[in-house]
């Protein structure tokens, strides 16, 4: 069972919520903007279903409401910023604005972030370039979820990656992925409608195949993507450690298994190695390759010959990365967010918690 909420509705209430604890105007508005941003484009896992675990990693003191967000190392390209702890949804903007502002001046910009947190959709943060006719390029990393090809111990997280193109007649290119078969909150969607996985998501402790929804809760892992060796998991392994190293081990927050977990009930792991969680942000002018107009008829003529590839029988069209959330923001801008009932029950709590109305 769903309710279906209008998008300025959901806005208001997280906006709301976020000033409930102490955000300021500036900070409660951005991140209620990069939230829903998740329900509308349909990645209902990042949306308003992560509202509550945010609520709750600030009862626990592992956000800070008002952070100190500052850069404490650059050069002309680079820089590593410091989230003081803050929302990920709010450090994360920042530091793709510096890379952006760094591109402006010397064609690409680098950042590198610590002491952060929970970003919400990557592909929020890597579309902010194509306003500026830029390519860019965000991932973090995340709770350790995922057993490494051939490990049964859990070491990364989901560690997703988004890369934004812009065209020109064309919608841009918007690839936004998990590095994981799944990503950990389709597991809470399943979890939600009582529904198993496909197999080749998860394993159990003992390293074997499982289509248990809840086998996170029960010592299980998720997988890298490619789901196991014979099918290429050691690529999903490659790319998540590729994340892991550019948001954590450059930045100083900590990696691996010692990613700072998001349920506010697990304790934090022993001996971290460094600040938080980490992200890692791109920008590239267009021009500084070759003349912005040029690149993007050239994205528009891509873009379209890949469209008119002939489709395999039982498929209507080939997609674009991007198409399907692009497709879906426009229907739910218009028609409204559906939140299934367990969300709903979350937000209801959340309501009463802080007398502000759903």
């Amino acid at each position: 069972m769903e309710t279906v909420f209008s998008y300025d509705r959901l806005f208001n209430f997280s906006y709301n919520i976020f000033r409930a604890m102490g955000c300021s105007d500036e900070h409660a508005s951005l991140a209620s903007k990069v939230l829903i941003s998740a329900d509308a484009r349909g990645i209902d896992s990042h949306g308003v279903a992560r509202l509550s675990g945010y609520v709750r990693l600030w009862e626990v003191q592992r956000i800070n409401a008002n952070p100190q967000i500052k850069i404490v190392y650059e050069t002309p390209s680079t820089a590593v910023v410091d989230g003081d702890a803050g929302l990920g949804l709010v450090v994360a903007p920042y530091a793709m604005q510096v890379a952006i502002d760094k591109a402006m001046q010397c064609g690409t910009g680098w950042v590198s972030v610590k002491n952060s947190n929970h970003f919400g959709i990557a592909g929020y943060h890597a579309m902010m370039a194509l306003q500026h006719d830029m390519i860019g390029m965000a991932m973090t990393n995340a709770s350790a979820l995922v057993a490494p090809t051939f490990s049964i111990e859990r070491m990364l997280g989901t560690n997703p990656i988004a890369v934004v193109i812009p065209a020109n007649e064309q919608p841009p290119f918007v690839a936004d992925f998990a590095t994981t078969t799944a990503a950990n909150g389709k597991l809470e969607i399943l979890q939600r409608k009582n529904a198993d996985t496909p197999l080749g998501w998860v394993q159990d402790v003992d390293g074997n195949e499982s289509t248990d929804a809840n086998i996170l809760k029960k010592a299980g892992a998720l997988l890298p993507l490619g789901s196991d060796r014979e099918h290429g998991s050691h690529k999903g392994y490659a790319l998540g450690s590729i994340v892991d190293i550019f948001s954590a081990v450059l930045s100083g927050a900590s990696y691996g298994p010692w990613a700072p977990p998001f349920p506010a009930y697990v304790p934090m792991p022993q001996n971290m190695p460094g600040d938080g969680l980490g992200h890692f942000f791109g920008a590239m002018r267009v021009d500084a390759f070759r003349p912005a107009d040029e690149f993007k008829q050239h994205m528009d003529n891509w873009i379209s010959r890949f469209r008119k590839a002939k489709p395999a029988p039982g498929h209507e069209k080939v997609l674009i990365p991007g198409d399907p959330e692009r497709e879906m923001q426009e229907l739910r801008i218009r028609e409204g967010i559906p939140v299934v009932e367990a969300v709903l029950d979350d937000l209801q709590k959340l309501s009463q918690k802080f007398n502000i109305p759903l």
